[in-house]
């Protein structure tokens, strides 16, 4: 009998175990097969979305694009739908499966049957090659976790270059290795080589070490430990970090089953780019817990073991733990420190391993403090808890405990510390630190036993070692001043003979030496009977008060003289100013001309100052008309406004024009009056003539009001009094109407903090347009409606011609 029933007449019958495994490997190539339908949907999906951005068409005719471009370039959809992705990306895989796609070309030529290349590297197509290479980046992105990671590129990117297995290590802080994930080794082997301490020289912990990884030929030759070493004990090896932004995250091993030759640039930088890819994946990489084994170490996590145990307070090192969708379901209690203590009393072994909500199910309740390590753990930024009520952690603790909590994220890990607060304890170190700043020391004292009892603070009060023996209250006069005897004695007979609370000060003289001075507090304790049992008080050491009373004693003696020396200084700047300048002057009688002057000292007292004006019919029948002021304020300004004021009246009866005696009063101030310097403008007022001749010494111009207009006087040159030895002065003349108001001032009128000279004059000039139909009216006007706010001396003289 022929055909297929006569081959299975000469099969050996399967065992129910082979019949099994059979099955089992079928249904394993079924998943591969559909994985790999499903991942180049996803990459046929993708290119479709590229073309529908480009040719701004719809999803329907993209895919009817990329069906004709596919044929028209005789290649698959997929292969085209990768080709467009590789074009549209150009990332570091579109390079790296440029390099793959030479490299492929080379093991198709070079295919031998012992080298290291792939059993399809020769019968694939490059194109097939591309496909292979982005549907593991695709595969990799979309794995839940390192080990799905591993078995993408595996069987995506690896095999076809000849490699048969694969490993993904993650790096610990001290250096320990810990296996992520794995494809292609024994699960025996897997779980043997599941972690490596630090000090232990394997072919991953070399490619850790040098950037460039580790490419070995034969794993016989170097005679380094790795993992699937009895699998592959001739095989080459290639290690190779991985890491992203200047930090290595852990290592990509990769095991072929024959030497490996030396490799094309292409091939390693292939190499280079998967371990980039793997980097991305350990950066969230969370250890799994298998069944009946210890918890893996988060690589972060070991940093925080450390600095947890060198810690005083209770700490916590916390992981995330997800759920099955990849979402963060809770926090798992990763390490216990040797300080902490449970709340609720149980062992540091039942609270490590469990998980935050198990263990202490009520931080998700008011207290937020789950969704505060949430918080931590999500955006880096630390959290910190004042006096939590210790029920927001279990139900069973007093209602008064309270603590501390501080929460701060380290890579993948957090660090959540509590200071769980005795409130007795608290309230002892409260009353030793008042008792310690108040420099108190308290005592008691058995009247009956003779036992006396002192703390710490009082010895330190005394000056005695605590070795010494208290003094009682009976011999407290022969360590205190002679002079405070009698206030002692009173002390003890109301505390002792009339059984009252009482208070005494006296000075204690110490051994040492030193002198304090002390208040003593002390009250009776009877019985039931109306015995005297015990005293207790307290000491207190007032000596800084003591002379902190007598320095400020002192200084308001001091301040009260030199107030009063203020006072009377000030009265008699006053009367000397007002001596010269009164406030109010008589009236100068001129035919045809009124003439009226104001004067408003300053209103702080220790800002009278040096402003001066003058109104006076000269012995030719001219006016004089001047306004000045001293630089400076008191009684030195006062004297020297009075100089100049009654010097240039001495000087204008010479009868020289205003320029004449302003250059003379210069000679006075610079040479009489101690240094000072001063402004001042100086008029002539010609009654018969009606013209006014003007100089003026760094003094701003008159002020001329004539038909509702204000303006000043045009400006002459002339510069400040004092300023240098000789100076000459400027003379201009102007020609007065009926009805002109002329106005001489000093900057007290019109200077403010806020605004510049020229805003200050424009606003004065706005308020003395309007001339009221009095010349008293129009400077009242003006002292009324000043908007200066220097609190300065202010001198005002104005002329109306009739």
């Amino acid at each position: 009998m022929d055909g297929p029933a006569a081959d299975l007449r000469g099969m050996t019958p399967m065992s129910p175990v082979g019949r099994l495994a059979a099955t089992v490997d079928r249904l394993s190539r079924e998943v591969r097969a559909a994985q790999a339908e499903a991942e180049g949907r996803a990459l046929i999906e993708l290119a479709k979305g590229i073309l529908v951005a480009r040719l701004g068409c719809g999803p329907a005719q993209a895919a009817r694009q990329l069906a004709e471009l596919a044929e028209q370039s005789q290649v698959t959809p997929l292969e085209f739908a990768v080709d467009v992705i590789n074009q549209a990306a150009r990332d570091r895989v579109s390079e790296v499966t440029d390099a793959f796609l030479a490299a492929t070309a080379a093991v198709r030529d070079a295919d031998t049957a012992d080298g290291p290349d792939g059993p399809d590297g020769g019968e694939a197509g490059a194109g097939s090659a591309a496909v292979r290479l982005r549907a593991a980046e695709s595969g990799a992105l979309a794995a839940g976790d390192t080990q799905s990671v591993a078995d993408a590129l595996l069987e995506q990117a690896l095999r076809p270059l000849g490699a048969v297995a694969v490993a993904i290590w993650a790096a610990g802080y001290d250096g320990s290795l810990t296996l992520a994930g794995s494809a292609g080794f024994s699960a025996a082997e897997a779980s043997r080589w599941r972690y490596v301490p630090p000090d232990v020289t394997t072919v991953a912990r070399c490619g850790l070490t040098e950037r460039a990884g580790q490419w070995i030929t034969s794993l016989a030759e170097t005679g380094l430990p790795s993992v699937g070493r009895h699998q592959y004990p001739d095989g080459g090896r290639v290690a190779v970090p991985a890491g992203t932004g200047g930090r290595i995250h852990g290592v990509l091993e990769i095991a072929w089953p024959a030497p490996l030759a030396p490799q094309p640039p292409q091939v390693v930088r292939q190499v280079e780019a998967l371990a980039e890819l793997c980097a991305h994946t350990l950066e969230s990489y969370v250890p799994s817990q298998a069944a009946g084994q210890e918890p893996r170490v988060v690589p972060d996590a070991v940093e925080l073991m450390d600095l947890a145990d060198g810690l005083y307070d209770p700490a916590l090192v916390l992981v995330p733990h997800l759920d099955a969708d990849g979402h963060l379901a809770d926090f798992r209690i990763q390490h216990v420190n040797k300080s902490f203590l449970d709340p609720a009393g149980r062992p540091r072994a039942v609270v490590g391993g469990a998980l935050l909500l198990e263990a202490y199910p009520m931080a998700a309740g008011e207290s937020e403090l789950f969704q505060n390590v949430e918080r931590v753990y999500a955006t880096g930024e630390p959290f910190r808890a004042r006096r939590l009520n210790l029920t927001a952690l279990v139900d069973q603790v007093p209602l008064s405990a309270v603590a501390d909590i501080s929460v701060s994220r380290h890579g993948n890990a957090v660090l959540l510390i509590w200071r769980i607060e005795d409130e007795t304890a608290r309230l002892a170190s409260l009353l030793q630190h008042a008792q310690r700043l108040g420099r108190i020391g308290g005592f008691e004292e058995n009247l009956l036993t003779g036992e006396i009892t002192w703390n710490g603070q009082l010895f330190d009060l005394y000056g005695r070692p605590q070795s010494s023996t208290p003094v009682p209250l009976e011999r407290l006069a022969a360590h205190a001043h002679p002079d405070d005897a009698v206030a002692i004695g009173r002390f003890l007979r109301t505390l002792l003979h009339h059984r009252r609370s009482a208070s005494a000060a006296f000075r204690l003289q110490r051994p040492d030496g030193v002198t304090r001075h002390v208040r003593v507090v002390a009250e009776p304790v009877l019985d039931t009977d109306d015995r005297l049992l015990v005293v207790r008080g307290a000491y207190q050491d007032i000596s800084a008060q003591h002379w902190t009373e007598v320095a400020l004693a002192a200084t308001r003696d001091q301040l009260a003289h030199t107030e009063q020396q203020a006072i009377e200084r000030a009265r008699l700047t006053l009367q000397l100013q007002h001596a010269i300048m009164p406030p109010a002057q008589t009236p100068l009688k001129v035919p045809d001309l009124q003439v009226a002057v104001r004067y408003r000292p300053a209103e702080t007292e220790q800002l009278v100052g040096g402003d001066w004006y003058d109104a006076v019919m000269l012995p030719n029948g001219l006016v004089l008309l001047c306004v000045g002021d001293v630089a400076g304020h008191g009684i030195e300004a006062a004297t020297s406004m009075v100089v100049l004021r009654n010097a240039l009246r001495g000087l204008a009866v010479t009868g020289a024009g205003p320029g004449q005696l302003l250059s003379w009063l210069n000679i006075v101030v610079h040479h009489l009056t101690g240094g000072v310097t001063a402004t001042a403008v100086c008029g002539l007022y010609d009654p018969a003539r009606r013209t006014l001749r003007w100089a003026r010494a760094g003094h701003l111009p008159p002020v001329l009001v004539r038909d509702a207009q204000a303006g000043p006087l045009p400006l002459v040159k002339g510069m400040l009094l004092g300023a240098v030895a000789e100076a000459s002065y400027e003379e201009a003349e102007v020609q007065l109407a009926a009805e002109d108001t002329l106005l001489m001032y000093t900057d007290g009128l019109i200077e403010r903090r806020d605004r510049s000279v020229e805003e200050s004059l424009a606003q004065l000039l706005s308020t003395a347009r309007p001339a009221p139909s009095t010349l008293d009216q129009h400077l009242d006007r003006l002292l009324t409606y000043s908007r200066s706010d220097t609190d300065d001396d202010t001198c005002l003289v104005g002329i109306r011609v009739g």
